[in-house]
């Protein structure tokens, strides 16, 4: 669904215009008739699933300061806290 609307009555109905945005509709702002801007609802982040980056090719000589190399070990470690344990689950 798509709906065309002013400068300004899109700055006057703006956070209504966004809720409308948010659920789907795709808002077309004109300026003397003319589109010149497009509220439309942000795409939903998909969760990188294990197995996602299979085939991912990464340089030998790569090299990353250290801070990336803690925040994905702080990552990892913090995924691997909120899967229950196996062992625990069956008992």
């Amino acid at each position: 669904m798509s709906a065309q609307v002013s400068v300004a009555k899109a700055k006057a109905e703006f956070a209504s215009l966004v809720s409308r945005a948010e659920k789907g509709e795709q808002i077309v702002v004109t300026r003397n008739g003319r589109a010149v801007a497009c509220l439309v609802p942000l795409p939903e982040k998909k969760l990188v699933v294990y197995g996602d980056l299979r085939g991912l090719w990464i340089s030998d000589d790569l090299s990353l300061p250290q801070e990336i190399f803690d925040e994905i070990e702080k990552s990892v470690e913090a995924l691997a806290q909120s899967i229950p344990d196996a062992d625990n689950s069956q008992k």
